[in-house]
């Protein structure tokens, strides 16, 4: 069967930065769906009309990853505003309680530096601003469900990245 729009696809890779560090693996096969929210544009393409079986390397940019790097998403909040544990690297879903930070969106925030004052905090994805080198194998394809299609993903998390937070937290 050859990769269509919606198609649901399993597939390994190995994810590097433009230097060759290794970012991500998937050393098990994982599915995601072709014509939803589950891989970038680029990746699309290049399986569209493959086959199992099918390798690919890519070069992704920036903006056709995670986006440029926004230094409009850093910002600094009181200390207090935290738990007395926080660290590099946690990560809060949206500002904290108490913010003054005006017109920031919701997003997943990672602390950068804690200082005794003041915490600073970056609402970027971890790879944003990063090109990335993407090792494709395409190991099968179905059908996709109707209700992966209407949810516009197989439900899986796209990558797993070493942050700082607990090693199994999904990033989006």
């Amino acid at each position: 069967m050859q990769v269509t729009r919606p198609s649901v696809v399993s597939l390994r890779w190995r994810l590097e930065d433009a230097q060759g560090q290794l970012i991500d693996e998937l050393a098990e096969p994982m599915e995601f769906l072709v014509g939803g929210d589950d891989l970038f544009t680029k990746v699309e393409e290049a399986l569209e009309g493959q086959e199992a079986g099918f390798e690919t390397a890519l070069a992704l940019q920036p903006e056709e990853a995670f986006g440029d790097y926004d230094s409009g998403l850093v910002c600094f909040e009181s200390r207090s505003l935290f738990p007395e544990d926080v660290a590099p690297g946690m990560q809060f879903e949206g500002m904290p309680e108490g913010a003054v930070t005006e017109g920031m969106p919701d997003a997943i925030y990672t602390v950068t530096e804690v200082y005794p004052g003041h915490v600073v905090l970056d609402g970027n994805h971890p790879l944003a601003g990063i090109g990335l080198r993407m090792h494709l194998t395409l190991l099968d394809v179905r059908t996709a469900t109707e209700e992966e299609v209407q949810a516009g993903s197989v439900g899986e998390p796209i990558f797993m990245v070493q942050t700082g937070a607990p090693p199994d937290e999904p990033l989006h």
